[in-house]
């Protein structure tokens, strides 16, 4: 397991506290990483219908998923061996049964067809016919929408979350260094992510990496002008601003960090962007501290930057931590206008003003904890474009 039992325990009780306060009695999860977080099931197993259920009135959880997959359950988690459920296969992909109907039994097997049930209904692993098929087989329960209700458990992070996250540091800026390095004219783009991988999953000589929950995202050229572009088999060009967006992962827990780097001389243009984001975000870093609201980081970014006329449509940020593809945010706190969040110790951010124009962008971002009196990023390394030309770089 991934953290010791008592850990476990307390994350359940929390859990339970925030169900009472909304009226839920039972609770089936089926984000993987609430999970986990619950838990410790960890497998690549998320493409198939699983969930944990958390009984206001029972000490231990259940497992519940595909018969395959039940050792991975034994094998990772606290749970008792008769709690942890599995299914026939002849359940996956079926076009006359569902596990939801398999799950709807084992709920009435043990008395919960006529609680108040919370289901994630925003949630990428919960689907339609998945609430459809649990209605139709408790017609006597109650059920609450409960999206995000163990994300705000997670916020706030334990000493062992924040180490790990500080891991995943070390391994990002490994990767982040041998994607610069790489990077020149005439490279391909996918020799330069296969070299990312290799870091990210390597990890350092004392620790090894994990999968990211999103590939690196390495736009190029015209392509920096929007965020969430990957790779292709194209030679970077002379001129080429490049935008590296990557996370190092230890034990699920992400630190993401962008740079953006620039093969030969910059355009005025992308020379001039870089300086605006950099200051802005030097000026939110400087002023984060507990006690703010979430708001009043992204006032700072656009009271900072107001002289150069850009304005950011999107966030500035949000809460980072536990993940599994497709995403490493945790769908909690924003930094934007109208998020009155309070930031306290142990809370962690990934800090992204990227601006992305009609023809070109730039992005730095650092991943940040929230300390007892200001905050501190989780990588260190420089924030300014990174100008490459041949063998000489200014980084």
């Amino acid at each position: 397991m991934s953290f010791g039992t008592e850990e476990y325990k307390d994350r359940i009780r929390k859990t339970k506290e925030k169900m009472a306060s909304n009226g839920i009695e039972v609770l089936l999860i089926t984000d993987p990483a609430n999970m986990y977080y619950l838990s410790g099931y960890n497998g690549w197993s998320f493409y198939v219908h699983q969930m944990l259920v958390i009984i206001d009135d029972e000490d231990q959880p259940i497992w519940i998923g595909r018969g395959q997959d039940a050792n991975g359950a034994k094998l990772t988690t606290w749970i008792y061996h008769e709690n942890i459920i599995p299914y026939p296969d002849d359940y996956v992909q079926s076009d006359s049964k569902h596990p939801m109907d398999f799950v709807a039994e084992i709920l009435k097997q043990i008395g919960q067809e006529r609680r108040s049930i919370g289901v994630e209904m925003e949630n990428y692993y919960f689907t339609a016919k998945c609430y459809e098929h649990l209605k139709k087989g408790l017609p006597y329960a109650s059920f609450q929408d409960a999206t995000l209700l163990v994300n705000w458990v997670r916020i706030i992070k334990s000493d062992t979350e924040i180490e790990y996250m500080k891991r995943a540091a070390k391994i990002v800026e490994n990767a982040m260094m041998a994607g610069i390095e790489m990077i020149d004219e005439g490279v391909r783009e996918c020799d330069v992510a296969a070299k990312i991988f290799h870091s990210q999953i390597s990890g350092t000589s004392e620790f090894g990496g994990d999968y990211p929950a999103i590939v690196p995202l390495l736009p190029s050229g015209e392509k920096t002008s929007t965020p969430h572009m990957t790779w292709t088999d194209e030679r970077y060009k002379r001129g080429d601003a490049v935008i590296l967006e990557l996370a190092g992962c230890y034990k699920r827990y992400h630190s993401p960090l962008a740079r953006t780097l620039n093969i030969g001389p910059p355009t005025v243009k992308v020379s001039a962007l870089s300086e605006v984001v950099v200051e802005g975000l030097n000026a939110c870093l400087d002023m984060i501290k507990p006690g703010i609201y979430c708001e009043e980081i992204e006032e700072t970014w656009r009271r900072t930057i107001v002289k150069s006329g850009i304005i950011k449509e999107s966030r500035l940020g949000y809460s980072v931590g536990l993940n599994y593809p497709p995403d490493w945010g945790e769908h909690t706190a924003s930094i934007r206008k109208g998020d009155r969040t309070v930031l306290q110790p142990n809370m962690t951010f990934h800090l992204i003003p990227g601006i992305w124009l009609d023809h070109y962008g730039f992005e730095a971002s650092e991943a940040l904890r929230v300390t007892e009196d200001s905050c501190e990023t989780f990588a260190s390394l420089p924030r300014q474009l990174i100008i490459k030309d041949g063998l000489l770089t200014n980084y």
